[in-house]
């Protein structure tokens, strides 16, 4: 389909309007139930503690799980209990399908699934609209599913491929002295070939074409442990940066031939899945000055969040994984998708009724009504850790900050200040692509005056 006639469907639909209509005011407060309140919240979860991508799948479902056992040792979501069952993908696709239709109807029914993957993710967004389960895709999935007019079961919360990506091109951008400074400059991105890996892509041809920069794309075939000859390419060409869209042991693969091939690691930027402990212990100083997106937090091991955890879990015995995993990247990202869920269940009863089971087509309103505010998050234990979400019926990403933090040699340290991805490139994106899909698939997009019924 031709760009200008999906642009004249957005703007027919109403799907470009300006943020300040995204924002919705609640309906009054409905009753749940009755039935409902002797149910426990059930959080199903679809990791992948096996196979070539759990040395990274592994801190990120434990945190996952900690945050759950927090919430009931703090007594639940307003007293209702939370329970919650794994059933292993080892990040395949077939696999999470299998195990989505395995655990949706389990435990008084699903209340919201996290694939963990953006493939996953692809093929779920298809049953979810059926099924009425909302999908949180915290920092990957569909980019375009921000927009919740068209995609009204997928939150992708806290940023998507398109911001991240918009954040890295910011930065070196601000490194080199100006948008302007980048015309000729030579970008790589090395890619991870799967829907995961050419996420980015869009975002980075359209700032190629403002900005005059170079782009090249260098596929590597998963799990990622052949690389010589995407490095032999990067040798040849000389980029002035690479960007690193890897996962797993492609990650520390990439660095070591960066090392081998001796391409300067400060010219490296990787996405928040590329920036993790398991990506650079393993080649420890060889790493050294090598950057990454931060998904707002880094590793953590100073927040409030983290002590009570060790105090209220790992003290007792209770933990779910090592000790010393407890606040590392990976684990805080499970822990935040976790606690993300667990306040979207919270708004939901704010509406609901306060202390009762709520529906996943209920808990679908919370998590496109979630406001968690600095107030919120310090009383939760993410003092520092993250920004402010906010998302509406139209909105379901709530926040686009990110930040870029670097790896020392030992760990990982911030090394920007916060940076928030431009609506003003990110919105015709996802309101043509959002288009195309709400063509495609006979969609027809909710208005504002939808989202107030």
């Amino acid at each position: 389909m031709k760009l200008h006639k999906l642009a004249g469907i957005a703007a027919a639909i109403g799907l470009l309007a300006t943020p300040a209509a995204f924002a919705q005011a609640p309906k009054a407060a409905a009753k749940a139930p009755a039935k409902a309140e002797a149910k426990e919240q059930f959080f199903p979860a679809l990791p992948y503690r096996t196979g070539p991508y759990a040395p990274n799948g592994v801190p990120w479902a434990n945190g996952f799980v900690d945050y759950l056992k927090l919430t009931n040792a703090r007594g639940g979501i307003n007293g209702v209990k939370v329970v919650w069952e794994e059933c292993e993908t080892a990040y395949a696709t077939d696999r999470g399908v299998e195990c989505y239709e395995r655990l949706k109807g389990k435990h008084g029914g699903a209340t919201v699934f996290q694939p963990l993957s953006t493939g996953i993710t692809f093929a779920l967004t298809e049953k979810a609209p059926v099924d009425k389960i909302p999908l949180i895709t915290a920092g990957y999935g569909r980019s375009e599913s921000a927009n919740g007019a068209v995609f009204e079961w997928n939150f992708p919360m806290v940023g998507t491929y398109w911001s991240g990506a918009d954040v890295l091109i910011q930065h070196i951008a601000k490194k080199e002295g100006g948008f302007d400074k980048l015309k000729g400059k030579k970008i790589t991105l090395v890619y991870h070939d799967s829907p995961y890996g050419k996420e980015p892509i869009a975002l980075l041809q359209e700032r190629a074409k403002m900005h005059g920069f170079e782009l090249s794309l260098l596929p590597v075939a998963s799990p990622g442990v052949e690389q010589k000859a995407t490095w032999l390419q990067i040798r040849q060409h000389k980029p002035d940066y690479v960007l690193l869209w890897g996962w797993g042991v492609m990650n520390s693969t990439a660095l070591k031939e960066a090392q081998a091939t001796g391409y300067p690691r400060e010219k490296m930027y990787g996405v928040w899945w590329s920036g993790a402990e398991p990506d650079v212990k393993d080649v420890g100083e060889g790493a050294k000055g090598y950057n990454a997106l931060a998904m707002q937090h880094g590793a953590e091991p100073n927040a409030k969040v983290v002590k009570e955890i060790l105090e209220k879990l790992h003290a007792k015995g209770q933990g779910t994984g090592p000790k010393e995993e407890v606040g590392q990247v990976l684990y805080m990202r499970g822990l935040i998708s976790s606690m993300l869920a667990v306040e979207g269940v919270r708004a939901a009863q704010g509406r609901y009724g306060k202390g009762k089971w709520v529906s996943a087509e209920q808990a679908r309103w919370g998590f496109e009504n979630l406001n968690l505010d600095q107030k919120a998050l310090d009383a939760l234990g993410f003092a520092g850790v993250m920004r402010p979400v906010h998302t509406t019926c139209l909105d379901h990403m709530g926040s686009g900050f990110a930040r870029i933090h670097t790896w020392d040699g030992k760990k990982w340290n911030f090394s920007s200040d916060w940076y928030e991805a431009d609506q003003k490139v990110l919105r015709p994106l996802i309101m043509l692509a959002s288009a195309k899909y709400a063509e495609e698939k006979k969609i027809k997009p909710r208005t504002p005056e939808d989202c107030k019924k």
